[in-house]
């Protein structure tokens, strides 16, 4: 099984910062990308930003140059750093991980999320 841990969420004023962190365990044979989506309130789940292996990102084109996605490969373990924080950018976030169980067997698997809220 896989499972994924998030930390670093909380309430923030526009224009802070927040790290989120989601590490990834369990019976993972190869990671193809991690990274981020969010959920606001009456809206769809949207991609945020993800790494691949490989090293390449793809961003949401309101967070890019605000948010960073990096990964620590030999920890299974994905970052957020989000700068410049919007009250727009409230929402529910979680990790995403796609990647192969064992040799032939891929699989895309979610946090639980956690909040973010910013507000003055």
């Amino acid at each position: 099984q896989v499972q994924l841990v998030e930390s670093g969420g909380g309430l923030v004023q526009p224009g802070g910062s927040l790290r989120l962190s989601c590490a990834a365990s369990g019976s993972i044979f190869h990671i193809v990308a991690m990274g981020w989506y969010r959920q606001a309130p009456g809206k769809e789940r949207e991609l945020v930003a993800t790494k691949t292996s490989g090293g390449s990102t793809n961003y949401l084109d309101s967070v890019r140059g605000r948010f960073t996605v990096s990964r620590d490969n030999a920890m299974n373990t994905v970052y957020l750093e989000m700068n410049s924080l919007k009250p727009e950018d409230t929402a529910v976030y979680y990790c995403n991980l796609k990647g192969y169980t064992d040799f032939s067997n891929d699989g895309e698997f979610w946090g639980q999320g956690t909040q973010v809220t910013v507000s003055s």
